[in-house]
């Protein structure tokens, strides 16, 4: 009796133990993926959408089961770090990605943070995807960096070029804040104002990031009677401050900006008097968004219970790491190899409509790949939503 008690319970125990032992080898590895952005302060909405679009996506390949790479099937952790839109702690972030052996990061989402990882990366073997504009970063020596969308150096020719044609615009004025970030914007696209023939009559008037009355800044240069305003980096924060204080002191003319916006703030801040403000949108549209952009926008919503049409841009990093790396395995721990993949990898782009590829481009701009290929789409805000204006494409 005693003994046949004993069978059962062994039996039972290596039933249990088979079982346990099957459920461990059915578990998917795990691929870290980093984000070291803005998530606090006036510049959240950046790096926000970046998080959020990096989870919910990752979140939705993990529930179809991983993504295979090679030989080994991986669930996306996704390891994120909150820099504050701070230099020092977008090192600390980086730093960080390298103690959990991450490779692949996304981010930082400003061009001082992105220059200050740069070192870290580099040394500890790290593809990054800042979403910052310094050619430095991505013209050689430099190769770490991978530029997640695209420049104003490339939108602003293509938004101004577009209103000088369409809306007859012939002198423009910029407005940075005082931050190297915005600076860099506003230089390189009063430069990109002069290449076409516009008469740029006002870019030296600048702003504290802290500035509740934008009053007195905005002042001198509605007196130079702009056809168009520019917020040069203008965050997501400010950019409805800038616009009411302009248009109450009677701008009646076009103001636009190189960076993504947020609908929700521009409505809350700003209302009707932003109809009519340009920016650079997310790179889908409905007329390009395919049925798994469609189902990311959803599962995103549902998620978060709110969307940001930057997300549309935010999604795409992601997807081209993981497909870089399904190109060659091997790089899954040899940013190396990455690189070498880079210069032929292409691939379906799941969230656009038809033929349309995954490619990486940068040449003209750079000289090397260093860019994701994706749409630049320039919206209208126009009644508390963002409209599609025009879309184009760099190389």
């Amino acid at each position: 009796m005693l003994r046949r008690v004993f069978l059962k319970t062994t039996a039972l125990a290596a039933v249990t133990g088979l079982t346990m032992l099957t459920a461990a080898q059915a578990e998917n590895a795990k691929l870290k993926i980093g984000f070291v952005g803005v998530t606090s302060g006036p510049a959240a909405a950046w790096g926000i959408s970046n998080q959020r679009s990096m989870e919910a996506r990752a979140a939705w390949l993990n529930e179809q089961g991983g993504v295979k790479i090679g030989d080994t099937t991986y669930d996306i952790e996704i390891i994120a770090f909150d820099d504050q839109k701070d230099p020092k702690r977008a090192i600390a972030g980086m730093e960080k990605m390298a103690q959990e052996k991450v490779h692949y990061v996304m981010g930082p989402n400003v061009d001082d943070g992105a220059a200050a990882v740069r070192p870290v990366a580099e040394q500890n073997g790290i593809m990054y995807f800042p979403y910052a504009f310094p050619k430095s970063l991505y013209v050689a020596p430099a190769s770490n960096a991978i530029l997640g969308m695209v420049a104003n150096y490339q939108s602003g020719p293509a938004i101004y070029k577009y209103l000088a044609e369409n809306n007859g615009v012939k002198k423009v004025a910029f407005v940075a804040a005082n931050e190297s970030d915005p600076l860099s914007q506003r230089d390189s696209g009063v430069e990109a104002a002069k290449a076409i023939g516009l008469e740029v009559v006002s870019d030296t008037v600048t702003y504290q990031v802290d500035t509740t009355d934008f009053t007195p800044v905005l002042l001198p240069v509605i007196q130079s009677q702009p056809d168009l305003l520019v917020l040069s980096g203008v965050s997501p924060a400010n950019a409805p401050q800038l616009i009411r204080s302009a248009r109450e002191l009677g701008y009646t003319g076009l103001i636009s900006t190189e960076t993504a916006q947020d609908a929700q703030v521009l409505q809350e801040g700003a209302g009707e008097l932003a109809n009519g403000f340009l920016s650079v949108g997310g790179a889908s549209t409905e007329e390009l968004a395919s049925d798994v952009m469609k189902e990311f926008v959803e599962r995103y919503t549902k998620m978060y219970g709110e969307y940001n049409d930057e997300s549309n841009t935010k999604v795409y990093a992601l997807e081209y790491v993981i497909e870089t790396l399904k190109a060659n395995p091997a790089a899954i721990d040899d940013v190396e190899v990455f690189k070498q993949a880079m210069d032929t990898f292409e691939a379906p782009n799941p969230f656009m409509k038809g033929d349309a590829k995954l490619s990486y481009v940068g040449m003209t701009s750079f000289g090397q790949k260093r860019q994701i290929s994706v749409p630049l789409v320039v919206n209208e805000f126009r009644d508390g939503k963002f409209e599609t204006l025009f879309v184009a494409t760099v190389d």
